[in-house]
């Protein structure tokens, strides 16, 4: 158990939600893998004028998915990819198979990861850990144009 000595926080701000910006990301994959999007979503913030609340994320498929994972360590996406793979594999004789062998296992991930994610804004910033991007996973093999709504909720400049 941990001892209540080692545990901090600060003291709570509150600010009132008067802003609310949305935006339309189209981003063209390249196919299966991860894009990263941290540096537009920070983008995003900063055009926003947002101070303090959060930014949202939704990506309107059902074969591609929104992860915030690390971005220090390129093998930690491959590994990522590989057990997505191991977990819904293309020749598991699936018999959703219309648009192709891969459309199925994309389905599957996707309920497996995510598609929507939530970042707490602080002072203008995304409050993202060191080594943490934000990425929109591309579950399937050919290049697709994915659309993400992003919004800001909280208060403005």
């Amino acid at each position: 158990m941990t001892s209540l000595k080692s545990i901090s926080r600060t003291a709570p701000s509150t600010v009132r939600a008067t802003t609310i910006v949305s935006s339309l990301l189209t981003v063209q994959t390249s196919g299966r893998g991860f894009t990263d999007l941290t540096a537009e979503i920070a983008k995003f913030v900063k055009d926003a004028g947002a101070k303090e609340g959060a930014v949202m994320l939704f990506i309107r498929h059902t074969s591609a998915s929104l992860s915030i994972q690390e971005n220090a360590d390129p093998s930690v996406l491959d590994d990522l990819m590989t057990v997505l793979d191991r977990l819904a594999p293309e020749d598991a004789g699936w018999s959703h198979d219309t648009e192709g062998p891969d459309d199925m296992p994309a389905h599957i991930k996707t309920m497996l990861t995510a598609t929507s994610l939530q970042i707490p804004v602080l002072k203008s910033e995304l409050t993202l850990g060191t080594w943490q991007a934000i990425y929109l996973i591309e579950h399937r093999s050919r290049p697709h144009r994915r659309e993400i709504v992003v919004q800001f909720v909280g208060a403005g400049a």
